[in-house]
């Protein structure tokens, strides 16, 4: 009879791979959602850049950012996959988004079906750099780095997204954020001093 295998247990500055994997999950499923556009396939592909990261978990050097590391393996499944399955279905005019869209019931809701449909109709690159700049936090080099392209290149596209974004929802200025007219007064006096 052998002597029973012992594993160390891990200290609190231990680098575990584990929990470092696990706490990027939400911010990476979000990525998921903006590339895909659809949760269920979000969700297919953060499984499979998973399961990659953990096949090839030796490859991760400790010390570097856990979170580009796995961004740049799911973006890569994501083209991968785009090229294997041919090019994408168009919707232009929103009938298959819509039949997934439910009726709004406050004005935020609105505004986020209107942003959602902004984003949604920029182009691929553009999409993704102003997702890791705006939305997922990444500096300009990180997210460069994920996408493979030079600084200057990912400063370009999220400036382009920002500018068609402003046109798209007819952002002018501040004003154009929050209640609209009819709604303000209304706001204003449940709401006092704003």
């Amino acid at each position: 009879m052998g002597t029973p295998e012992v594993i160390p247990s891990e200290g609190a500055g231990t680098f575990s791979f584990k929990r470092e994997m696990l706490a990027v999950l939400p911010s990476l499923r979000a990525f998921a959602v903006s590339l895909a556009r659809r949760h269920d396939k979000a969700d297919d592909l953060v499984q499979e850049t998973v399961m990659k990261a953990w096949g090839k978990q030796e490859s991760f050097q400790p010390g570097t950012s856990m979170r580009a590391w796995l961004f740049t393996i799911l973006r890569n499944e994501f083209y991968s996959q785009m090229r294997r399955k041919g090019r994408e279905l168009p919707d232009p005019d929103g009938v298959f988004a819509g039949s997934l869209a439910t009726h709004p019931e406050q004005y935020g809701k609105l505004d986020l079906a209107d942003f959602k449909t902004a984003l949604n109709s920029l182009p691929d690159d553009q999409r993704e750099a102003i997702v890791l700049i705006g939305a997922s936090g990444f500096s300009y080099e990180e997210a460069a780095e994920i996408a493979g392209v030079a600084v200057g290149t990912i400063k370009s596209r999220v400036n382009r997204a920002r500018v068609k974004l402003q046109e798209l929802l007819t952002i002018e200025g501040e004003g154009d954020y929050g209640p609209d007219e009819t709604s303000r007064p209304l706001v204003n006096k449940a709401f006092p001093g704003r």
